[in-house]
């Protein structure tokens, strides 16, 4: 329920692929494989980059986060059932 609301507030872009319930990494995988194969068949150069996400979430603001829900026009309930949430509350990526 608090997914499908915040979906309808806050579309997520159609080029993300993290932190979605989608195939995201094996897409990416062969897109990857594409991108590598035409590079050498085209003679060009190419640049990767891998993002290390482990102190991501430790960056956010989560009173920014619930500001920026209230200007979307996010109900207010909705709003304080994610500030519970995120009381006392880590994240960890492995």
């Amino acid at each position: 329920i608090l997914s499908n609301r915040l979906q309808r507030a806050c579309p997520i872009n159609a080029l993300q692929k993290g932190f979605i319930a989608a195939p995201g990494c094996s897409t990416n995988l062969k897109l990857l494989q594409a991108l590598i194969k035409s590079t050498k068949k085209d003679q060009r150069t190419l640049g990767v980059l891998f993002v290390d996400l482990a102190k991501a979430f430790g960056t956010v603001n989560h009173q920014h986060i619930f500001r920026v829900l209230g200007q979307k026009d996010v109900d207010r309930h909705i709003i304080d059932v994610l500030r519970d949430l995120y009381t006392n509350c880590g994240t960890t990526v492995e």
